[in-house]
C-alpha cells in the first residue's frame, strides 16, 4: 500500500504552503516508506508515500502521461494492467509500474474509463490542461480514502484521516465505487453490479465455476516483484487461499524470482484456536509456517498506537486489528511485503455464525448485500490500515468483483444454512472446494466452524481487553456518555476507552461521523438483530454470542450491556460474561 495526498485549488501558493503539504504527507510514509513524491502546478499538489511492489525501481510516482500534462497520484495494484496496455498502442509508457496506464487511459477514454480497472485502488488526477481532476475508489474500497474541504476553497484527498483532518474545515470517507470529478461537481457511483439493487437472484448452483472464479482471484493477486506471503488462521477462508496458491506458484513470474516455497503467518495467544488449525494446514500444504505470539499486555500496551493507525472506535474492528497490527510488524521484518488474506467471504456467503438464525434466503441476500456496502468501514479498514502501519500490502482475492459477481448472483437458497441437510455456513464454498481425488484441504479444516479473528487468536484476549477498559472507565463515566458523546454513545466501558483515545488523536466532529454506530451481534447489522429476540440481550460483536450456534458461545444469561456484535458498537466487563459454555471446538477464518 502506498500513501496519497493532493490538495487542490489553494488559496495560499507560497513555499511555506509546500511545505505544509510535505509535512503532512509524511504523516503517510508507514504506508510507504520506499520513496516519496510531490508534484505541484499552480495551486494543486499531488503528493505520495510509495510501497514498491511493482516494477521497484522506476515506478516512483506521481506518474504522468507522455507529456505530462496529465498527473496521476495512485495507491493500488491494477491486476490487469498488461491487458489494458494492449489497448494503448499509440501510448508511450515510461515506468513498468501497473498504474501508470490510469493516466494513459483517461486520455484515452476521459472520465469513463474507471470501470475498466480490475484491482484495488484509490486515485486522483489532475489535467493540467484546464486544471480539471477525478478521484475514485475501487469497488468495495478495500484501499481507504478521506475527502475534505478548507475554508480556503480547497478541495483535499488523503489516504488516511490524519494527512487532512487538522487542515480541513469537513471531510468524510470517501465512498467506494464512486468517482468525483470536478468538471461535474460532484460524486457518482461507477460501480453498478446487479446484485446492488438487492434483488434476488436465481442462478442454480455451481461449485466448479465458484472454484474456478476463486483461483483465477487468487493467481491474479500473485503479481509482484517482492517477497509476498498468506496470512493463515487456520479458518477456511484463508486455509483456501493458501491451498490455492500452493498449488499454483511455481507456474507464476514470483516463483521464478523468489522460488516457490509459499510461507504463511500466523498470530495468536499460546494455545489458541488459530495456532493450532493454522499448524496443521501449513504443515498439510508444506509452507515454511510463522508461527507469531503475543500476550494480552502487549496487545493493551499497543492500543493507543493502532487507534490512531486505523482511525476508528469501532470495538470489533480494534479488537481484531491489534493482533493483525503487531503480526504485520514480525511479518515486515521479514522482509516480506505484501501478503494474500481471506477478508470478504463471510460477507459474501453468509459465513458468520448469525447467518444461523437467517428466516429466509431473501433476508439472508439482503444481509450480505447490506455488509459487502459496509466493508469499507470494517474488515477492508482494518486490513488494509492494520498492515499498512508497517509498510506490509494486503490482498483479498475473496472480493475480486468477477468473483464477486459470481457469488452474488447464486440462488441464495444454497447460502442458507440447513442442519437437517447438513449445511453449515459458507457451505457453498466449503463444497465448491471439497475434491475426494486431489483434496486441498484436510476434511475437518474444510468444515471447521467460523471463528471471528478477535476470538481465534485466543478467548481471553477480549476477556482481558474488557477488564483492562472496565479497570479505567468508571462507572460514573458511563451514566454520563451521553452527554459527553451524543452521537455513537458507548453503551459498554470498552467502547468508551475505545472512544476516549480516539478523540484524543482526531477530536473533530467530522473525524467522529466517519465511523458507523448501531447494534450489532456477531458481526451483524442492526437489521439482522431481529432475526433473534434473544439477542437484543446480548449485543457483543463476538461469534461467541451467537447463542446455540457457537460451540464456546457465552451463557445466555449474560448481561445485556456486553457488547455489540460486529460493526461498530460496544462492549463490557469480562467478569459480566460467565465463561464459556463447552470446551472449544475450534472454528474458521
Amino acid at each position: 500500500m502506498c500513501g496519497i495526498l493532493a490538495v487542490l485549488g489553494v488559496g495560499d501558493v507560497s513555499l511555506a504552503k509546500r511545505s505544509r503539504i510535505i509535512e503532512l504527507s509524511r504523516r503517510l510514509r508507514h504506508r510507504g516508506p520506499d520513496w516519496s513524491g510531490i508534484h505541484s502546478f499552480e495551486d494543486c499538489y499531488l503528493a505520495h508515500q510509495r510501497l514498491a511492489i511493482v516494477d521497484p525501481t522506476s515506478g516512483d510516482q506521481p506518474l504522468y502521461n507522455e507529456d505530462k500534462t496529465v498527473v496521476v497520484t495512485v495507491n493500488g495494484e491494477i491486476y490487469n494492467h498488461e491487458e489494458l496496455k494492449a489497448k494503448l498502442k499509440s501510448h508511450q509508457f515510461q515506468t513498468g509500474s501497473d498504474c501508470e496506464v490510469i493516466a494513459h487511459l483517461y486520455e484515452e477514454y476521459g472520465e469513463e474509463f474507471v470501470d475498466m480497472l480490475d484491482g484495488m485502488f484509490s486515485f486522483v488526477l489532475l489535467d493540467t490542461r484546464d486544471k480539471s481532476f477525478i478521484a475514485a475508489r475501487d469497488a468495495i474500497g478495500i484501499c481507504p480514502l478521506y475527502m475534505g474541504w478548507g475554508l480556503d476553497g480547497s478541495v483535499w484527498f488523503s489516504s488516511e484521516m490524519k494527512a487532512l483532518s487538522d487542515d480541513c474545515e469537513r471531510f468524510i470517507s470517501f465512498p467506494p465505487g464512486h468517482l468525483y470529478s470536478s468538471k461535474a461537481g460532484g460524486l457518482r457511483r461507477w460501480y453498478n453490479p446487479p446484485w446492488f439493487s438487492e434483488s434476488i437472484p436465481s442462478t442454480p448452483y455451481d461449485p466448479l465455476l465458484i472454484r474456478e472464479s476463486f483461483e483465477k482471484a487468487v493467481i491474479k493477486r500473485l503479481m509482484t516483484d517482492v517477497p509476498f506471503g498468506v496470512l493463515l488462521s487456520g479458518g477456511l477462508d484463508s486455509s483456501l487461499v493458501a491451498s490455492v496458491v500452493s498449488r499454483h506458484l511455481a507456474e507464476t513470474k514470483v516463483a521464478r524470482q523468489w522460488g516457490n516455497q509459499l510461507h504463511t503467518f500466523c498470530i495468536g495467544l499460546k494455545g489458541s484456536p488459530d495456532l493450532k488449525a493454522a499448524k496443521e494446514v501449513a504443515d498439510y500444504l508444506g509452507t515454511v509456517h510463522h508461527e507469531l505470539h503475543f500476550t494480552v499486555q502487549e496487545g493493551i500496551d499497543a492500543l493507543e498506537e493502532v487507534i490512531y493507525h486505523i482511525e476508528t472506535y469501532d470495538v470489533t474492528t480494534i479488537r481484531a486489528s491489534t493482533p493483525m497490527f503487531l503480526m504485520s510488524r514480525k511479518i515486515k521484518s521479514l522482509g516480506v511485503k505484501m501478503v494474500l488474506s481471506g477478508e470478504g467471504s463471510d460477507e459474501i456467503f453468509g459465513g458468520y455464525l448469525y447467518f444461523h438464525k437467517a428466516p429466509n434466503k431473501k433476508e439472508l441476500h439482503e444481509e450480505t448485500c447490506r455488509k459487502i456496502k459496509a466493508l469499507h468501514l470494517y474488515d477492508c479498514l482494518r486490513a488494509n490500515k492494520a498492515t499498512s502501519a508497517w509498510g506490509l500490502e494486503a490482498r483479498v482475492p475473496f472480493l475480486d468483483k468477477s468473483f464477486i459477481n459470481v457469488a452474488m448472483d447464486l440462488d441464495p437458497e444454497c447460502k442458507m444454512i440447513r442442519r437437517d441437510l447438513g449445511r453449515i455456513e459458507k457451505w457453498v464454498l466449503r463444497n465448491a472446494f471439497d475434491d475426494e481425488e486431489k483434496p486441498y484441504l484436510p476434511k475437518h479444516i474444510l468444515y471447521r466452524q467460523k471463528e471471528q479473528f478477535s476470538d481465534g487468536v485466543g478467548y481471553s484476549w477480549i476477556d482481558g481487553l474488557k477488564d483492562h477498559a472496565n479497570a479505567h472507565v468508571l462507572d460514573s463515566m458511563m451514566t454520563n456518555a451521553s452527554f459527553v458523546y451524543p452521537d455513537n454513545t458507548p453503551t459498554t466501558k470498552e467502547a468508551y476507552y475505545y472512544r476516549t483515545v480516539f478523540e484524543k488523536f482526531y477530536p473533530k466532529n467530522a473525524a467522529r461521523l466517519t465511523v458507523p454506530g448501531g447494534p450489532s451481534v456477531a458481526c451483524s447489522t442492526a437489521k439482522a438483530v431481529e432475526w433473534d429476540a434473544a439477542w437484543s440481550k446480548l449485543l457483543d460483536p463476538s461469534g461467541r454470542a451467537a447463542l446455540g450456534v457457537h460451540d464456546a458461545a457465552y451463557e445466555e444469561k449474560a448481561p445485556a450491556s456486553v457488547d455489540p456484535v460486529v460493526d461498530n458498537v460496544s462492549r463490557s466487563p469480562a467478569h459480566d460474561v460467565k465463561r464459556l459454555k463447552t470446551a472449544v471446538s475450534a472454528a474458521a477464518v
